[in-house]
Parts: C-alpha cells; structure tokens; sequence
C-alpha cells in the first residue's frame, strides 16, 4: 500500500474529544522541538509573525495565561491579554456582543477562559475566529490535558496500559474530564477518585473506573494526577473539613506504598499543599513531575497556536 498523508484539520480546539491519536502526535512532536528551543537563550521562532492572538480571560489565572502569552509571544504574535471581568460584561454587555466586538478587531486567534460549559466553542461559532478552550467552568481543559499526556509521555512513552489514578474534586475538575479522553485514546487504564459528594453523577459513564477509596485507587498505579479541592465553586457540604479530607484523600509518601515502586505525581495546579498533597511529596524530585507540566504546557501551547494557525509543520505522512 502507498503512503497517505494527513494534515492537521482543526482551526481551533475547544474541546479535547475532537482530537485523535495522529493529532496527539503532530502536537507532540511540535512541542517536543519547541521544548529543546525553549532550553536555549534565543527561544524566539516567528512562525506566527504579523498575527494577533486575544487571550480573552472571564476568570482570574496565573499560569495559564502566563503560560498562552509567552507561548504566543515567542512565537512572534502580537499578543493582547484581555481581562473581562472587569469590562465590558460588568457594565451589561451580552456575550455574543462581547464575541463580535472583538472580532471586528481581526484577531488571527482567540484564547478563551469562562466559566461556562462550552464558553470557548459559543466564541468560535459566533465570530468565525480560532478558538482556544482556556477553561470552560467545570467542563474540559483541553491544553491542560494535553500537556499532561506530554509530561507523561515524555516520562514513560508508550502509555498503553499504563494504569494512571486521578484523585480529589473530579465534581469540579475541568482538567479530569479532558484528561479521561485523551489518556483513553492512549490505551492507558484511568481510575477516578474522591468523596462521592465530589464525583459526578455520570463519573462511571467516562471510560475511567471510579473508587472512593484512596489506597484502592492507587494499588499498581504507574502515575496519580491529584487535583485541588476547588472551594470557589463549591457550596458548603461537600467536605466535613479540609483535615478529614486530608486524612481521607491527601496523597503523601506513605499513600505512595500501594503504587508501583516507579510511581510519579503530577498535579496542574495551583497547589493547597497539606490538603490535597504534601509538601515533602510536591517537591520531590524522584516523584514530582510538576515543574515538568509548567515547563511542557509552554511548548504544547506554542505547538497548538501554530497548528490552528496553520503555520509550521502541517502535514505528517502515515
């Protein structure tokens, strides 16, 4: 049979499901170039020169938006970090009329984080402009999970049946759901973890198995992502108290015995540290990936901005 070849089809990513495994390895491969560019001291690679990215921002972040604004600009985009909750919105201005406003500037890509559930796909279809999901409420993350699959990738390789455990407020978790479809998609073997009062409903209908108990959870785990208690979202009830959960669901060293002896910890952050992970666990160099993730999420967002652009490497031959 004869080589085929196939080009990256998505102008823009709002949603993690829309990806597949030939898409998993195109922005692999792009950010795995862009990381050892990111090493060096000229870390600049003008792919997206003379575009405009609008890093269109609901809520408030640290990383992330640090994270999408170095990656644009070191790509050589003209960058413009937008703070919407202290505009337009406040003063009464509907969404769709927020969306068109900014499209009517010509941006070449829109970065948006909301929270609402499919905030980011209602800007795509409204102005026509490439779309990146920052985080839609509680609904995915979609770079997030992406450069998780990268850092996990790039620690073991192949992920197929590789057992990974997602612990903590999956209720509340744009990065779990967003997580189970890729690391699905990758053969590996995802387990979901918390309170039931902190799982959702539908937590068995996501391709993951779901335990509540945390030494059940982690037994033969290759990788445990833990994941913060998300009180700005929360209503009271949820948790007795942030000490019980520590003592129920508080991933330290010791917890660690029930997984492979190989076992590593990620986390996407921010951090509360002795609640729903130790410090002497978080800063472990044997067994922390974190600073990996921070590191990777710069070189997959760089990765996925000029794939949706439609610059650099395009096409890949199967």
């Amino acid at each position: 049979m004869g080589e085929t070849s196939y080009r990256f089809p998505h102008r823009g990513l709002t949603t993690a499901s829309a990806l597949n495994r030939v898409d998993l390895q195109m922005i692999a491969d792009r950010a795995r170039e862009h990381l050892s560019r990111n090493r060096e001291t000229d870390k600049k690679h003008p792919s997206l020169k003379g575009l405009t990215v609008i890093n269109l921002f609901f809520e408030a972040s640290t990383r992330t938006l640090a994270s999408f604004e170095i990656a644009g600009k070191r790509l050589g985009a003209d960058v413009v970090n937008f703070s919407a909750g202290n505009a337009s919105l406040k003063k009464g201005e509907s969404l769709a009329d927020t969306a068109e406003t900014l499209a009517a500037m010509r941006p070449d890509i829109l970065v948006v984080r909301h929270q609402s559930p499919c905030a980011a796909g209602f800007f795509q279809n409204t102005t026509g402009v490439a779309t990146v999901n920052a985080g839609d409420g509680a609904h995915e993350h979609p770079t997030q999970a992406l450069l998780d699959l990268f850092t996990l990738e790039e620690h073991f390789g192949d992920l197929g049946g590789r057992r990974i455990a997602i612990v903590g407020d999956i209720l509340h978790s744009r990065v779990a759901r967003s997580n189970v479809a890729l690391l699905s998609l990758m053969n590996a073997e995802v387990r979901l973890c918390g309170p039931a009062s902190l799982l959702p409903a539908d937590a068995d209908r996501w391709g993951a198995s779901v335990f509540h108990d945390l030494d059940t959870a982690l037994e033969g785990c290759d990788a445990v992502m833990v994941l913060r208690l998300q009180r700005e979202r929360m209503s009271a009830g949820f948790i007795p108290s942030s000490r019980e959960y520590a003592a129920l669901y508080g991933v330290n060293h010791d917890r660690l015995e029930a997984a492979k002896p190989e076992c590593i910890v990620l986390h996407p952050g921010p951090m509360n540290r002795g609640v729903e992970i130790t410090s002497a666990l978080a800063d472990d160099p044997d067994r922390s990936v974190i600073l990996d993730q921070v590191e990777a999420g710069v070189a997959v967002r760089m990765a996925v901005l000029e794939l949706i652009a439609g610059r650099g490497p395009q096409e890949v031959v199967l």
